[in-house]
């Protein structure tokens, strides 16, 4: 750990550079800037405090954040960088203390061009949609929780809203980014294509993401659609068929009766029924609703706007495994991420692997994906199923881990050059001894 020395040390340097409101020693600000919703996990929550920061620093601009690094590479102070702090897996938890790089003041967007648009680590999606949408135009994706920092989404999510027809933010999504290094001079390096690609989805270990250009698309006249069915296998067949609709529906997400019940009420998400929302494009709603009729089902409602299209975002992903956690009182659920057609071809086993299973499914842009939920009874269960699921022919991710298990090697090369201290994000790099391994070909 940092001695309190060097701490104060740095502190008073923060205070120089950003000034008083620019960093914080408070303990209960570093309390708050030292967790995010790792919570989700029950394997996760039996481990935390995971780590807790020494210091807050709140940089207003790209510029800033390379300062803040630069600084803290000074006194060689480990930097953990933070959006606003809804990853799932812990990445946000500074393991060693340190500083937590706190983004989301730093929220400029700079420009809009034709098919991109630049905007600080701080800014969120929903803020970029609305520059896009003034321009004509349309994030490629976002996040389930739209409210989240760029930054954030491309340093520790996947994919979300768009991702049917882009896939996840590592492909293609991201055309140039302003990278904060470790140095003793503030340094923002920039990156391009190739070059961007190994800082996404890799929790800021080889560089602090300050400013990044994404790609836009023409805006398209989205709606809310909600739907249900008697049986959630018929809910199944209209996911599979609306992926296909042209143009491609922005998302499409279906849950079975016990986990819609849980979801915030709504009369278009009637009780005792399996549950299906969707966002498609103006033109496709009559292609839409003829296949939802034809699997078995009914539209409840279409609703436009883009707060309504939010709404419906903000119940896809993780989110109906949170209102199942939330508005389930006294259980305790965990989740492991699922992908493949099996999902609809083998519902019932997969959902069987645990006892209780509940699957949560999302259309996606190879495969459909999904959360399979059940209750708690330890690691060692949930860890178990793993392989059954694999013999299934199912891919996993596990969601009850820290670290970065995407594209080690090549992140493992880049940080030994940009990062050879190891000041950045530290213990969220290196797979664990407790890990449970997987195939490559088997994970999502």
């Amino acid at each position: 750990m940092t001695s309190t020395e060097t701490i104060e040390a740095l502190r008073a340097e923060l205070v120089e550079l950003l000034g008083e409101r620019g960093v914080s020693a408070d303990l209960k600000t570093r309390e708050r800037a030292s967790v995010d919703e790792a919570t989700m996990s029950p394997i996760l929550s039996e481990q935390l405090p995971l780590g807790l920061a020494d210091l807050v620093a709140y940089p207003a601009s790209a510029e800033e954040i390379a300062v803040v690094v630069a600084a803290a590479t000074r006194h060689r102070v480990p930097v953990t960088a933070r959006g606003k702090g809804t990853g799932n897996y812990g990445q946000g938890i500074p393991l060693h203390g340190g500083l937590i790089l706190d983004t989301t003041r730093a929220r400029a967007v700079v420009e809009v061009g034709d098919g991109v648009i630049t905007a600080e680590a701080g800014a969120s999606l929903a803020l970029l949609e609305r520059a896009a949408d003034a321009s004509g135009q349309q994030v490629w994706m976002y996040p389930s929780t739209a409210q989240s920092t760029l930054g954030g989404f491309l340093s520790g999510g996947s994919g979300g809203t768009g991702s049917i027809a882009h896939g996840t933010n590592w492909e293609g999504f991201v055309v140039a980014l302003d990278v904060a290094l470790p140095g003793t001079e503030p340094a923002l390096v920039h990156v391009e294509g190739d070059d961007a690609r190994p800082f996404v989805h890799t929790y800021g270990t080889a560089g602090v993401i300050a400013r990044a250009t994404v790609r836009l698309e023409p805006a398209q006249d989205w709606r809310a659609v909600y739907a249900s069915f008697p049986t959630f296998e018929e809910a199944l067949g209209a996911v599979r068929t609306l992926r296909e609709i042209e143009p491609l529906p922005r998302l499409v997400s279906a849950d079975r009766a016990a986990v819609a019940e849980r979801l915030p009420a709504d009369p278009a998400i009637p009780a005792g029924r399996a549950s299906l929302r969707a966002i498609i494009d103006a033109v496709a709603l009559d292609a839409a609703s003829s296949l939802i009729s034809v699997a078995g089902g009914s539209v409840e409602d279409v609703r436009e706007g883009v707060q309504q299209t939010i709404k419906v975002s903000m119940l896809s992903y993780n989110h109906p495994i949170w209102w199942l956690k939330k508005n389930s009182p006294g259980k305790d659920y965990f989740h492991v991420e699922v992908g493949g057609e099996a999902l609809i071809d083998r519902i019932h086993e997969v959902e069987a692997v645990y006892p209780g299973g509940i699957l949560h499914i999302e259309a996606a842009h190879h495969f459909p994906i999904g959360m399979l939920v059940a209750e708690y009874t330890g690691a060692e269960d949930v860890y178990a199923g793993y392989a059954k699921l694999v013999e299934l022919g199912v891919r996993v991710h596990s969601p009850h881990q820290f670290y970065v298990d995407h594209g080690v090697e090549e992140l493992l090369a880049l940080k030994e050059r940009t990062d050879p201290d190891g000041l950045l994000n530290p213990g969220h790099l290196g797979v664990p001894e407790l890990a449970v391994t997987l195939p490559a070909q088997a994970k999502i």
